[in-house]
């Protein structure tokens, strides 16, 4: 199907499940950007972590969400579509984005689901990484929030006249040249070193 630039696609037939999958950039954004700063804030001011540590952690983080994010994108995202609950669930999670990319109201989880994966995130990471989870889990949802910014920028304006006009380009290249390329949104890094860049035209 060709892109359509006008218009959303309907994934539920109850309206009240249709309008849950709709919700502005801004509120999903502003709640991962205050849980990231408060989880640091309250990691440093409570003793579980050090300043420089709290840094180091969050860096470590924010580095493990593109790969999250590269790995979500090109395995779940665009996983094989051979029975049909695998179409529905890929429809339903991307394929409605890819059908119609200037879908403001679509470019990110709803705020519900957000807050509820945000706390599930939270005790997992705190098994596994103890007192750590207040440096490594507010880096991971900051690069969550990250992405969400620049996938909003790519679709909703023009691209810069700077060096961030790659993540256009980029973004640009998956959605209307080749959707087997290109996964990375927020930045690129993981094509790079997993060999999924575009290839080079002259």
């Amino acid at each position: 199907m060709k892109p359509n630039h006008k218009g959303r696609a309907q994934i539920f037939k109850n309206p009240v499940l249709e309008r849950l999958t709709r919700t502005h950039i801004a509120y999903p954004i502003s709640i991962f950007v205050a849980i990231a700063t408060g989880l640091v804030y309250y990691g440093i001011t409570h003793s579980f972590i050090g300043v420089i540590e709290a840094l180091g952690l969050f860096v470590a983080g924010w580095l493990l969400f593109s790969l999250l994010e590269y790995a979500a994108h090109r395995f779940i995202f665009h996983m094989e579509t051979d029975t049909p609950t695998k179409a529905k669930i890929q429809y339903t999670f991307h394929g409605n984005h890819h059908d119609f990319p200037k879908d403001k109201d679509r470019l990110a989880m709803p705020p519900i689901v957000s807050v509820f994966i945000s706390s599930l995130l939270f005790f997992v990471f705190k098994l596994v990484f103890g007192n750590f989870v207040f440096g490594i889990l507010a880096g991971l949802l900051f690069g969550y929030a990250m992405y969400l910014f620049v996938h909003y920028a790519v679709h909703a304006y023009a691209p810069p006249k700077n060096f961030l006009k790659t993540l256009w380009v980029h973004h640009s290249i998956h959605h209307y040249k080749d959707p087997n390329v290109a996964y990375g949104v927020s930045s690129p890094l993981w094509d790079y070193v997993l060999g999924t860049m575009p290839k080079r035209t002259r």
